[in-house]
């Protein structure tokens, strides 16, 4: 059977790194195939010259057996090659159906497109609301959006990066089944993903990449799960060690009977929401994305002010009408789920981004900003969480969504905080700096932090949290210990069908 694709020595360089060396893989026509890889192994610059985003310096890409040239991604399309960025390609100020509406061929008919994208995603388990402007959606929405907009086009090659990351577990074993359907279809799918165990679950084949080049090619379902780790990282990943919380005697963070209109007529309404975390616990909120975890972590951060000071009580004082630099003086840190653009600033480099949050640690003084001692932070973060970075002078956008991540992170716990509100924190990122990145949350909260750990990854809330809140149409459970709960009862909960019947637990006195 010919190839529906087939990479032949595909190389690609920049500055200081080699991005792709020498990589040859094949799809078949209906084979699902995975690339695995750690953050920075070359995965998202292959994909790119795949979808003619970047193009090889040298190497051949052939689909259905025929040479492709030089190509873009309009050229990509024609050929039936659709792609879903992890950072996405989307306009922000206009709608989701106008964002879609763009990338397809043929006459504008909006009405018409609303009702197959309400149609599709509704099939998908993934609900979009057409008229949305895209400013206004979660990460997790966007990312809905973008899988839609591909699936609309009736797709040859479909290649999708995380894309499970929004769905609850009954919605992931829907999506499967359709990936399933497409590839009986002759769809090929190139499958992105750091969750193993779905890798083994669907997909046919895989290709491992270290380093931008290939070390393996493997069966998933002939393979363990810690056998695919030590490809993509070249080593055993550590053991996660959780001891057990010892919640201090008062609240760090406590939320009163919270009700809040959205700041838009698209978001979620929050609904008489109370909960609290203690020092030396992690307290995980788990949902699907867009069912007001944008809202709540908004109010709580800081970025949004409540007329009612004593709803969110920060260290034993009202804060809901502190800023969020008065609120960061009280001891809180936060980390946002978007990345490039609300963690960081694109195009400045690390030793400025650490300033953004670290300057209280000394890097300016009297207005004026230390270039020394923040170059020195931005180092200290660099080392510490394993950064792999061009040097302080990096700029945020030259690194790999897993290092920008980790650096991130590290940002924020070099300012050893009372509070920590983490939202997706391992969203995109690599087995290894994931597994990192929650040993280390594990590791400040037995030292005393409170941390509020917004995700949608079940297995991560099930790995780490001490106990767990669903919030569900702008409404949030009571908590329940991890230990005392699975991940099929906390997904029926998260879509709303699981309310009844289910054990409350108690905040701790």
């Amino acid at each position: 059977m010919t190839p529906r694709l087939e990479l032949r020595n595909i190389c690609k360089r920049y500055p200081g790194v080699v991005a792709n060396e020498n990589v040859s893989l094949s799809i078949l026509p209906g084979e699902i195939h995975a690339v695995l890889g750690e953050n920075g192994a070359g995965k998202s610059t292959l994909m790119k010259i795949i979808y003619g985003a970047t193009k090889a310096d040298s190497g051949e890409i052939l689909c259905d057996g025929k040479p492709v040239e030089a190509h873009d991604p309009a050229t990509s399309r024609a050929l039936g090659i659709e792609m879903v960025y992890q950072h996405f390609a989307l306009f922000e100020s206009v709608s989701v159906v106008e964002n879609i509406a763009l990338a397809l061929r043929g006459a504008f008919d909006l009405p018409a497109l609303s009702h197959r994208i309400r149609e599709l995603s509704e099939r998908y388990g993934m609900p979009i609301d057409p008229a949305r402007r895209v400013h206004d959606l979660s990460v997790g929405e966007r990312q809905r959006v973008e899988i839609v907009r591909c699936l609309l086009q009736d797709p040859k090659l479909l290649i999708l990066d995380e894309p499970t990351s929004v769905l609850t577990p009954q919605a992931v074993t829907r999506l499967f089944g359709i990936l399933r359907q497409l590839a009986a279809g002759g769809c090929s799918i190139l499958y992105i993903s750091h969750k193993l165990d779905e890798v083994r679950e669907l997909c046919d084949s895989a290709t491992v990449l270290r380093n931008g080049r290939v070390t393996g090619a493997t069966r998933p379902r002939e393979t363990t799960a810690i056998e695919l780790a030590r490809m993509m990282v070249g080593a055993h990943l550590p053991a996660m060690h959780v001891d057990p919380a010892r919640p201090s005697a008062r609240p760090v963070l406590e939320v009163k009977s919270l009700s809040a209109v959205p700041p838009d007529r698209y978001g979620v309404a929050l609904k008489d929401v109370s909960f609290a975390v203690h020092g030396g616990e992690i307290v995980g909120v788990a949902g699907v994305s867009g069912n007001g975890q944008a809202e709540l972590i908004a109010l709580l951060s800081g970025e949004r002010l409540h007329d009612k000071a004593d709803a969110i009580v920060i260290d034993g004082a009202p804060s809901a009408r502190l800023d969020a630099g008065q609120r960061r003086k009280r001891g809180m840190a936060f980390v946002p789920e978007e990345r490039l653009g609300r963690g960081a600033v694109p195009e400045h480099a690390l030793w400025e981004n650490g300033v953004l949050t670290g300057h209280a640690l000394g890097s300016v003084q009297n207005g004026l900003v230390d270039r020394k001692r923040a170059a020195l932070f931005a180092r200290s973060i660099i080392d510490r969480f394993s950064v792999k970075a061009n040097g302080t002078a990096a700029p945020a956008q030259s690194l790999s969504g897993g290092n920008l991540q980790k650096f991130i992170v590290g940002r924020e716990i070099e300012l050893k905080p009372k509070l920590l509100l983490v939202s997706q924190p391992t969203w995109g990122v690599d087995v290894g700096a994931a597994a990192f990145i929650r040993q280390t949350l594990v590791d400040i909260s037995r030292a005393g932090t409170a941390i509020l750990l917004v995700s949608e990854e079940l297995d991560e809330l099930f790995e780490i949290c001490d106990r767990l809140l669903v919030i569900c149409q702008g409404r949030v459970s009571a908590p329940l210990l991890r230990t005392e709960t699975d991940r099929e009862a906390v997904g029926m909960l998260m879509t709303g069908l699981g309310e009844e019947g289910r054990k409350d637990v108690a905040v701790p006195d």
